[in-house]
């Protein structure tokens, strides 16, 4: 049948939750660090998330869909209640930024850290931090290892971490980082990486990356050794 439902923009949907607690029906979840309609049944198509997108990745339209199942529906809310209590959807996964002006980490101790997340695999290329950031791409035994990460290597910079042995991600990774660089403009890029072999992989994921998205940017690489010194930067 042919009736109203909401579209979501993908490109346009950075994956920050903000439209979640106001679909009641939990039609919303985050999949992949993108808003999705789990099922096009749970959908009213009434549009009471639309106006919460701060991105404005989602609009309604008319077109063949499967019939609202009320009943489906409000099961599904008692569901989805105590996600939409806790703010909605993954909270891994939600797009969050804060202190956006740069400012340099000027108390001992303070966290740079300056979004969220982190993790390679949970972050949406699209997130609107990347734009003009100077980005540190860095292996996840670093922070572990150099006992001044704030300050030394993540102040200013916006973080991405990986596991190049672990992960098992190479390809996946390749293309995210791909993403940022191609949809964003980044100043720079600072690869961070432990002295054991395998951890060269993150430069080399880098490079690849650079060289498919067509864009020169500057690089510096950061070696740590495994007692936890700086043994030299690039």
């Amino acid at each position: 049948m042919k009736r109203k439902m909401i579209v979501i923009d993908e490109a346009l949907c950075t994956g920050c939750g903000a439209c979640i607690p106001d679909c009641p029906e939990g039609a919303l979840r985050i999949i992949d660090g993108k808003v999705r309609l789990v099922k096009e049944s749970l959908c009213d198509g009434l549009g009471a998330c639309v106006g919460k997108c701060p991105f404005g990745a989602l609009r309604i339209e008319e077109r063949e869909a499967e019939p609202f199942d009320e009943q489906a529906a409000h099961a599904n809310m008692q569901q989805a209640a105590p996600q939409q209590s806790r703010g909605g959807g993954c909270p891994g996964g939600m797009v969050r930024q804060w202190d956006a002006s740069g400012d340099t980490v000027s108390v001992a101790g303070a966290s740079a850290l300056r979004q969220w997340p982190v993790e390679l695999k949970l972050i949406n290329p699209a997130a609107p931090y990347f734009e003009g950031a100077h980005l540190l791409v860095c292996a996840d035994c670093v922070p572990f290892a150099l006992a001044d990460f704030h300050r030394r290597l993540l102040d200013g910079k916006r973080l991405v971490v990986l596991c190049p042995k672990l992960d098992n991600a190479r390809q996946e990774y390749v293309e995210k980082l791909k993403e940022i660089v191609t949809r964003h403009t980044i100043q720079s890029i600072t690869i961070a990486h432990m002295e054991v072999p395998c951890c060269s992989a993150v430069r080399s994921m880098v490079q690849e990356a650079l060289s498919l998205s067509g864009r020169e940017v500057e690089l510096h690489d950061v070696t740590v050794s495994i007692q936890g010194d700086l043994l030299g930067m690039e």
